[in-house]
């Protein structure tokens, strides 16, 4: 479900500095090129979203593709002799271009993502969703509820296109995969006559959550089921021989918050086994290349780069406590496996590529080493309740001054399958608090990524209690190493920390005041409002119509006459996740009791406040709540 954490929800927020972004980082199946789309205020270079593409020996860019005026591109694909593949999507005109060179290959009227050649390179793949009512993903804003209700889905479903023919137009777009089943990954088999894919029957955003291991035959659009698991599943991918299918299964608590093991069934069909069961760390992405199986792993602090073995588990190539992106995955690996790259940020460090060997690459983009370090970065880790748990302790630039104490916001990420990672803090997102003088804590308590599936998979049935006791031992393990003021403690947290900042008011006096974003305060009357509620079985075991009492146990309106803390909470008016009825239900329990609090429902917004002007004013909003019951 929730993965939405408080820096992503104020995503939108106007930004003093020019940083030169990254993303959509492709590389070459030699190695020898990468591609990327950036966009940067540079008098001297500015970018809009072009293409990039650079020389992993040096850097050195070699060429740039410019968006047309309307236009955003994405989407970027090498083919297996090294042509670039990309989409250009015209919000304008309502339509996306799949181009090949800068040639027309394919016109969707609608949406579409993830362009992918076939293994000989001679046609191209592509997930289409012709006449999308909304973007792709339960975090963007939802269709309206009038009319007659769930009548209609949007459909993704699966497209291939022959290079040998002329452009296919919108009119002429025929999927292959059928209508009904929506797919939401795949990958080709080695032999180009089918793909392995994750797809559901129904609402696409409702039902990843019981998403099959099917088979897609590409010319008749075939389907046929290989493995029903009992976990969700990410990154489907073929064995170079074609016999087997791995993927990464665990406990997710929504499509795009990626993290577990690795399993493996045969192709064939069979039952899938656990081949890195017991692990300590959290697999975060993979691919199967001729040389095995690469990847990506958070194992506390770290995140690393891993390649796997079934005989020798996983080694590690090269890490850093950092944030890796690649727009397939999070590292993006040459056909040999012997080459990466990944755009590479941490919360001192702007955003830069780094690529080159696996177990050493290096820095090829310094357009951000100017930027200042906002904040002072340390990894804190602590033991509660059996479990060891780790988290970020952020200082300010200018930290409290010799002998006196500074206030701390202890910040709570969503998810709760998800995971606080370094991620470059700039003048928008949770600086502005950080500019304010507060101390900043991002824990990672039990349910979370990071320390292996067992630790994530910790808090089922048990929403907010181990996970609320790691939090307060990692609030009272950071006042011992920092000169944190403990009568001068705020709490936020959006999506399921949003729930957590609810939760918390609830069951503890300790915090001065509290922000709530997307917040859930009652699970009952949660589980038939919202648009996913597939989610919450894995989580709690059973439908809330099959067992009340835990729904009932777990929600914070069941303990609300206990609430005392200051909260300001505020949630999307077009928010299917969680929807705005969760924060008003809170609001007015909380106005009746007496307890000071503000609620904001922003218009048009989803799971997530992305208008720049809704994310200014909420950062407002957010900043003088804290420093008016935090601040001397």
């Amino acid at each position: 479900m929730i993965l939405t954490p408080l820096a992503l929800l104020i995503a939108g927020a106007a930004q003093a500095q020019s940083i030169h972004q990254y993303s959509a980082l492709a590389l070459s199946p030699k190695g020898d090129t990468l591609a990327t789309v950036e966009q940067s205020d540079d008098p001297a270079r500015p970018l809009k979203g072009d293409i990039v593409l650079r020389a992993v020996s040096d850097g050195h860019i070699v060429r740039t593709i410019a968006p047309c005026a309307t236009c955003t591109l994405s989407g970027l694909t090498f083919s297996p002799t090294g042509t670039l593949a990309y989409l250009s999507r015209d919000r304008t005109a309502g339509t996306v271009d799949l181009l090949l060179e800068g040639r027309t290959v394919a016109t969707v009227r609608g949406i579409a993502q993830t362009p992918r050649f076939s293994p000989d390179g001679k046609r191209i793949a592509l997930l289409v969703t012709i006449g999308a009512a909304k973007e792709s993903g339960a975090v963007q804003a939802g269709v309206r509820q009038i009319g007659e209700i769930g009548e209609t889905n949007d459909e993704q479903r699966l497209a291939v296109f022959d290079l040998a023919t002329g452009p296919v137009a919108a009119a002429a777009l025929k999927p292959v995969s059928p209508s009904g089943r929506y797919v939401y990954e795949y990958d080709w088999t080695p032999d180009g006559r089918g793909f392995v894919a994750t797809t559901a029957l129904g609402n696409g955003d409702n039902n990843w959550w019981v998403a099959t291991l099917d088979a897609i035959d590409a010319s008749t659009g075939a389907v046929r089921e290989i493995a029903k698991p009992t976990t969700q599943l990410n990154f489907p991918r073929v064995s170079p021989d074609g016999k087997t299918v791995a993927y990464i299964g665990g406990l997710m608590s929504d499509f795009g918050s990626v993290g577990g093991d690795i399993w493996t069934v045969p192709l064939a069909g069979g039952t899938p086994v656990n081949r890195t069961a017991g692990d300590t760390q959290t697999i975060t992405s993979i691919d199967w290349l001729p040389s095995g199986i690469r990847g990506t792993s958070l194992a506390g602090a770290d995140a690393r780069a891993v390649a796997f073995d079934p005989a020798k588990r996983t080694t590690t190539l090269w890490s850093r406590p950092a944030g890796f992106a690649a727009g397939d995955g999070k590292i993006a690996y040459s056909a040999d496996g012997r080459v990466m790259a990944s755009v590479v940020q941490d919360f001192e460090h702007a955003p830069a590529i780094y690529a080159g060997p696996v177990t050493a690459p290096r820095q090829l983009t310094h357009d951000n080493d100017a930027l200042p370090a906002l904040v002072k970065a340390r990894s804190v880790s602590w033991s509660q309740g059996g479990f060891t748990s780790q988290g970020w302790l952020l200082a300010p630039a200018k930290p409290a001054a010799p002998g006196t104490k500074a206030p701390m916001v202890v910040v709570v990420h969503g998810g709760p399958s998800s995971a606080s990672t370094p991620a470059y803090l700039s003048r928008g997102g949770l600086a502005p608090l950080s500019a304010a003088g507060y101390y900043l804590f991002l824990p990672n308590p039990r349910g979370s990524y990071g320390q292996g599936e067992a630790f994530t998979a910790a808090n089922k049935r048990d929403f907010g209690g181990g996970d609320l006791q790691d939090i307060l031992a990692g609030v009272d393990a950071v006042e011992k190493i920092a000169p944190i003021d403990d009568a001068r403690l705020g709490l936020t947290g959006g999506s399921y920390g949003g729930f957590m900042a609810m939760w918390t008011n609830t069951q503890t006096n300790r915090f001065k005041a509290i922000v709530s974003g997307a917040g859930l305060s009652n699970w009952i009357s949660y589980y038939g409002t919202n648009g996913i509620d597939q989610w919450m079985v894995p989580f709690f075991g059973r439908s809330m119509y099959e067992d009340q009492a835990i729904y009932a146990k777990l929600s914070p309106i069941t303990y609300i006459a206990k609430a005392k803390t200051p909260t300001f909470l505020y949630v999307g008016e077009r928010d299917i996740e969680v929807p705005p009825t969760q924060s008003i239900e809170y609001w007015h329990a909380l106005k009746a009791l007496g307890v000071p609090t503000s609620l904001v429902i922003y218009p048009e917004e989803g799971h997530g406040i992305r208008d720049p002007k809704n994310a200014a004013d909420l950062q407002q909003r957010t900043i003088a709540w804290f420093d008016k019951y935090l601040k001397p």
